[in-house]
């Protein structure tokens, strides 16, 4: 089993009672509980789902709902299993210099989204990156299983792959609804956008099914609907990973701090997530597409906005960006938030964020 950390904790904050809160909003909050169950047949992580609803009956719907969905949306983009009756990443990836291949819409619009964010990240988020991220994962499960003899892949083989990972070359044909690698060298590597945009599409269709307060928490994805309708908070706690007490415990000891939001996405990426050791230096999953190396900026880098699929690869480029350059990218963009964990564990947050954080003095009640 791949070493799975929750980057991002769900935690449920008391607060002190909001007297008249009821009768402000037009909500009975009497009328709801809170319901939550977790899975693990999806992205390869654990996926919590909690909810307010009228009844259990009610909860167990959009549970098996999100369930259903995340394992479709998985097989559809697995880049490294075949599924009967599909056409998935890997098909495409097969079939490289070859064939284009006709894909469910669900496909489409996922390459098409990663597109337009490679643009707006100036590179940085590259699902093109396959041939290099390839290498880069098969030396680290190799590590990862026989520590005293992991090693570094050859930069001459990186620069190699290199050569086969520009996005351009990835040939989309909405009309015809296929994809098309015109570099037989090429593959496609979804990781840094795809389970964000999943989570991002089940919200959407739980809400179109009438959920209005919940969370799916998939792994280091956290995607906030509505607000806590327990009568008590306004916002919900949503607690930031420490990247030196990578463990997740129960009593918050390991959370770098808490923020606030509603109807929102959260989602954090750090070198303590995936990584393998070489010596004493580890080598993580985040390889900039530059220098083909890890990113060596950060430990660990969270983004707050609204889409779960643009926190996903907004979360990437940050961590690969020199801070200057990673700040202005934030700021360049409306409604996104970020906090730095910098190497020697100054923490940094742009203005917006440090508004909802609980060091700074915001509650779930009100923001400071």
């Amino acid at each position: 089993m791949r070493r799975i950390i929750a980057a991002i904790i769900a935690i449920i904050l008391t607060a002190s009672a909001l007297t008249g809160c009821q009768q402000a909003d037009n909500i009975n909050y009497e009328e709801y509980t809170k319901y939550q169950d977790t899975f693990f047949d999806s992205f390869d992580t654990i996926t919590q789902v909690i909810a307010y609803t009228k009844s259990e009956e009610e909860f167990r719907k959009y549970f098996e709902m999100t369930n259903e969905r995340f394992i479709e949306l998985n097989n559809l983009y697995d880049i490294y299993n075949d599924y009967e009756g599909i056409n998935n990443i890997k098909t495409i990836n097969d079939n490289a210099g070859k064939n284009p291949v006709k894909v469910d819409r669900e496909i489409i619009d996922l390459i098409l989204f990663a597109k337009e964010w490679n643009k707006r990240t100036k590179g940085q988020t590259n699902i093109a990156m396959g041939s290099v991220l390839r290498i880069w994962h098969d030396y680290r499960e190799e590590g990862m299983l026989d520590p005293e003899s992991a090693k570094v892949p050859p930069i001459e083989a990186l620069q190699e792959a290199a050569k086969h990972m520009d996005i351009d070359k990835v040939i989309v044909d909405e009309k015809n609804s296929t994809v098309f690698l015109s570099d037989e060298k090429m593959a496609l590597d979804v990781g840094a956008v795809a389970k964000g945009y999943a989570t991002e599409l089940v919200a959407q269709e739980l809400m179109a099914a009438g959920l209005e307060s919940g969370m799916i928490s998939a792994g280091g994805n956290v995607r906030i609907i509505g607000k806590p309708y327990d009568g008590v908070r306004a916002r919900w706690g949503i607690g930031i990973q420490n990247p030196d007490k990578s463990i997740v415990s129960d009593d918050q000891s390991n959370l770098l701090d808490v923020i606030f939001i509603n109807n929102s996405s959260v989602v954090s990426s750090g070198d303590y997530e995936r990584y393998y050791m070489v010596g004493d230096k580890r080598y993580h999953h985040l390889i900039d597409p530059e220098t083909l190396m890890p990113g060596e900026f950060y430990r660990a880098v969270t983004i707050v906005t609204e889409h779960s699929g643009a926190a996903d690869a907004l979360s990437t480029a940050i961590f690969l960006l020199p801070y200057e350059e990673s700040r202005a990218l934030v700021e360049s963009l409306d409604g996104v938030e970020a906090i730095w964990v910098m190497k020697d564990g100054a923490v940094k947050a742009t203005d917006g964020m440090q508004k909802i954080m609980k060091s700074n003095g915001a509650t779930g009640t009100k923001a400071k």
